[in-house]
């Protein structure tokens, strides 16, 4: 639980943290500022667990939208385009499409894992909006973390995916417009990069494993 000491001399607020009854510091470092916001490292050290993890999860799926975006953006154009010359190639390039879509829908599978993970928050309803002397600081900082990285390792590698999907599918239309015999060659290769979003949620999903908000009993 916080405690609060006041300083008068200089105008300022100091806010510590006071140790937990077990001896042990609750985490995070003391406050200089008021409202903990006097440096970068005072406002991350004392960001919010529940914070950390919402910001996770709205990167993992933000920048998914915008990898399958781009890279729908890049096969859209040169498919339409090479179309006018070649209309035989709108249907089977439209895979190329659904590949950089699948980005997409690699951070939403994520975003509804995580926020399974996040509880409601109203722990500290329950005692007049004062976590209770026993909480769990370091599972609760933990799990603040891991949700982070989790959505930061899917969106980062999602956004990668959907380019190079994306620069792959639009050079398959392309050359199928020249040479049919082409298609199946380049379409193993945007099968590769494909799959580099599935690595990373596989690896977002192993984050999380342990990654556990406490409860109030």
């Amino acid at each position: 639980r916080k405690s609060l000491e006041s300083s008068s001399s200089s105008g300022r607020t100091t806010r510590t943290r006071s140790p937990s009854p077990h001896g042990e510091d609750s985490g995070g470092m003391s406050c200089v500022a008021q409202y903990c916001n006097k440096s970068y490292d005072e406002v991350l050290t004392h960001l919010s667990p529940y914070g950390w993890g919402y910001f996770g999860i709205a990167v993992g799926l933000g920048m998914s939208v915008v990898g399958a975006a781009w890279g729908i953006w890049l096969t859209g154009s040169s498919l339409v385009g090479a179309a006018i010359k070649a209309p035989r190639i709108r249907s089977k390039n439209l895979i190329s499409v659904i590949f950089c879509e699948a980005t997409a829908i690699y951070g939403v599978i994520l975003a509804i894992l995580l926020l399974s993970k996040i509880g409601d928050g109203g722990e500290a309803k329950k005692n007049d909006g004062v976590l209770p002397d026993d909480w769990k600081y370091n599972q609760f900082y933990f799990a603040g973390y891991a949700v982070f990285s989790a959505g930061m390792s899917v969106g980062l590698t999602n956004i990668a995916s959907g380019i190079s999907v994306g620069i792959a599918g639009s050079s398959c239309a392309l050359a199928d417009a020249q040479d049919s015999s082409l298609f199946v060659k380049i379409l193993i290769v945007e099968i590769f990069a494909s799959a580099l979003g599935i690595f990373g949620i596989i690896v977002g999903i192993i984050q999380t494993n342990d990654a556990e908000f406490p409860k109030t009993s």
